[in-house]
């Protein structure tokens, strides 16, 4: 091969080399074009998400206004709840099964003994259930009974019964009554009920009534009952 053809060769190889990298230029450019595009992107989403933070900030920034009003909507709601599931009572220590398979009419049969009560008109019920899930039963204790009365009067006549005795005996197994109420109405009175030893101490007269609320007063010298 003579010094032409091999010259000839050389520059072959090199317009190869030159034609890659060409390509790979080609191949950057793109990239570089999309790494553009998605920077762009990105900046409009970090604009975005800036836009909803500063409106996040602002509508925090309002809250305290309206405080008042929340609660005055959240003390609404508790006691629209408290009203609703006043005519629910909550029976405790029923042995399980004890009621069969007609349960409104075990409690109907039930309750005039549990509480030698006279209920007139006869006692009726919307709903009477247990509640748990039945697993539950594993534990030892009985679910709880939850009855929904169907007039008003009945279930006062039922707590107020439980209020002055205590609890029932079904069989030996000790029964005890509770008024159903919300979740915060509970919360409350366990708040209360936790201070009573001390208002005890202090000889400061209280009482607890429904839904969730604590009379405190201190009796000075010479006041009357």
């Amino acid at each position: 091969m003579d010094a032409t053809d091999r010259i000839l060769q050389e520059i072959t190889v090199v317009g190869r080399c030159l034609e890659a990298m060409d390509l790979k230029i080609t191949d950057l450019s793109a990239a570089s074009v999309s790494i553009r595009t998605n920077i762009a992107c990105f900046s409009e989403k970090v604009v975005d998400l800036d836009q909803r933070l500063t409106n996040v900030e602002d509508h925090i920034g309002m809250l305290p206004e309206h405080d008042a009003e929340l609660q005055t909507l959240r003390e609404k709601l508790t006691d629209l709840e408290d009203r609703r599931q006043r005519d629910s009572v909550h029976f405790f220590g029923i042995p399980e099964k004890k009621e069969g398979t007609k349960i409104k009419a075990f409690l109907q049969s039930l309750l005039p003994k549990l509480t030698v009560l006279t209920f007139s008109p006869p006692l009726e019920f919307q709903r009477v259930h247990r509640i748990s899930p039945p697993c539950s039963i594993s534990s030892g204790r009985p679910r709880p009974m939850i009855a929904c009365f169907f007039y008003h009067k009945q279930a006062r006549q039922v707590l107020l019964k439980a209020r002055s005795q205590g609890s029932f005996l079904l069989e030996d197994q000790e029964v005890r009554v509770a008024e159903d109420s919300s979740r915060i109405a509970n919360e409350k009175c366990k708040v209360f009920l936790a201070l009573r030893p001390q208002l005890r101490k202090l000889d400061i007269t209280f009482g607890l009534f429904e839904p969730g609320r604590m009379i405190i007063h201190e009796w000075a010298p010479g006041d009357t009952y």
